[in-house]
């Protein structure tokens, strides 16, 4: 327990004026960028769940996943859109590694310029 303010023996702690710390030891104040902390949150999150659909489709067809199957379409039409930009990239004969690459692209300029663009709203 710290010592009373006062000279007496039974009064009671008080804090000094200026807080209960001294000035260089307080500390920082939470600065004002909560909007941006916020907006790169959901930026980042944004692109894992991106890169993760398209990892889990790749996982999909490695394994030869039933492609009749509703959850398993559902998984390819989303990382098909996800990756319609980056698609026949790399023409490769064996189909497994075609579809690695030009899946696999895509989901690391996903997480590449996801965790960027958040970064670079944190600093804001």
């Amino acid at each position: 327990m710290p010592p009373p303010s006062s000279s007496h023996p039974g009064a009671p702690y008080q804090s000094p004026p200026n807080g209960p710390y001294p000035p260089q030891n307080r500390p920082a104040p939470r600065r004002q960028g909560f909007g941006a902390d916020r907006a790169a949150l959901i930026v980042h999150s944004l692109a894992d769940i991106a890169a993760a659909f398209l990892g889990l489709w790749i996982l999909l067809y490695l394994l030869d996943a039933n492609q009749a199957n509703a959850f398993v379409d559902f998984v390819r039409g989303l990382a098909d859109w996800l990756a319609g930009w980056s698609q026949d990239i790399f023409v490769m004969e064996t189909e497994g590694l075609r579809v690695f690459f030009n899946y696999g692209l895509p989901a690391l300029v996903y997480l590449a310029v996801g965790h960027g663009a958040a970064a670079w709203l944190r600093r804001l």
